[in-house]
């Protein structure tokens, strides 16, 4: 974990927001679980659209493309974090000792301030889920309402 250094304010307003927990160590970076869940709902989400949108005579170059997209999507994030990984020295590599639970109760930094870890954890995952449930959603009214087409 990075130490951060907060201005006077900033200190206030962690200091004010988790009165409990005052000595909390403060993360700046997500919990690997976090960016788990963040890989299963791009799959959750590729592979309802292979199966609920499986129609049509053209259907499988489109659905090729899809994929490719959302491969490049996940693969280029997890290629730069393994070349910095193998690159960065000893120091630099932060290494989360930190449970998912512990984690969830201590403040993450962020850019425009200080959140408690549950809420920065519903942020992150909050659009992917919520396009992979719905495109789930789409996919079954799709499915079961609008009839096979032959072609």
């Amino acid at each position: 974990m990075k130490s951060i250094s907060l201005t006077a304010a900033a200190t206030k307003h962690v200091m004010s927001t988790y009165p409990n927990r005052p000595n909390a160590p403060l993360h700046d970076e997500l919990h690997p679980l976090i960016y788990r869940a963040m890989i299963g709902l791009t799959i959750w989400l590729v592979l309802s659209i292979w199966a609920l949108f499986d129609r049509g005579s053209y259907v499988g170059l489109t659905l090729g493309i899809i994929t490719l997209f959302f491969v490049v999507v996940v693969g280029i994030p997890v290629v730069l974090w393994l070349t910095w990984r193998r690159r960065a020295a000893p120091e630099q590599q932060n290494h989360l000792d930190a449970s998912y639970r512990d984690w969830l109760s201590h403040p993450f930094a962020t850019w425009t301030g200080v959140v408690n870890g549950e809420e920065a954890a519903i942020q992150v995952l909050l659009p992917i889920a919520a396009v992979a449930f719905g495109m789930t959603i789409f996919g079954l009214v799709f499915y079961f309402d609008v009839p096979s087409l032959s072609y």
